[in-house]
């Protein structure tokens, strides 16, 4: 996830941190370490939000979301871990955190404050397995699902609205 003049790479065994200000010649800063797990990464200000997941390929047991403060680029902090169903990507946009959950849609947390995020659900999008998300400027997601791409009005993150589908053949 590149941030700033940062890169930000999420790997099985942890969160890199590396500085891309040579973007033919990035320098690795440090990295946040966790238990073996597919690990999606987005970062906003001074706070990772990386999610952990089970699975064959993930060779893990956990299913949480890890809330990393990354002030010190050098020194990554744990500021709370909140447990999750089967999370995948995951994007944020203004005060909301949209976190893909495989058969149970997408899950929008309140943002708001980083120690309480987890608990704060506020709206959902659901109906199909959802893999990956990117939200845009203007209120708009899109998400990626088993069957193929959605797109969201999530001008109102507590109530998302379907606008269109394109679904795979």
């Amino acid at each position: 996830f590149p941030y700033q003049d940062k890169l930000f790479i999420g790997a099985n065994n942890g969160m890199y941190i590396f500085d891309n200000s040579i973007p033919t010649a990035p320098v690795q800063l440090s990295i946040f370490r966790h238990a073996t797990a597919c690990d999606p990464v987005f970062v906003d200000g001074n706070v990772a939000y990386v999610t952990l997941r089970d699975g064959r390929e993930c060779e893990t047991f956990t299913n949480q979301l890890d809330v990393v403060d990354v002030t010190t680029l050098t020194d990554p902090v744990l500021i709370k871990s909140f447990d999750m169903h089967n999370p995948h990507g995951l994007s944020k946009l203004n005060n909301a955190l949209y976190i893909c959950e495989n058969e149970q849609g997408v899950k929008v947390f309140d943002a708001t404050n980083p120690n309480t995020i987890g608990d704060n659900q506020i709206g959902k999008m659901t109906g199909f397995q959802a893999y990956d998300i990117i939200t845009l400027q203007g209120n708009l997601a899109i998400v990626i699902g088993e069957d193929g791409l959605y797109q969201y009005d999530i001008s109102d993150p507590s109530a998302p609205r379907r606008l269109s589908n394109l679904l795979s053949l």
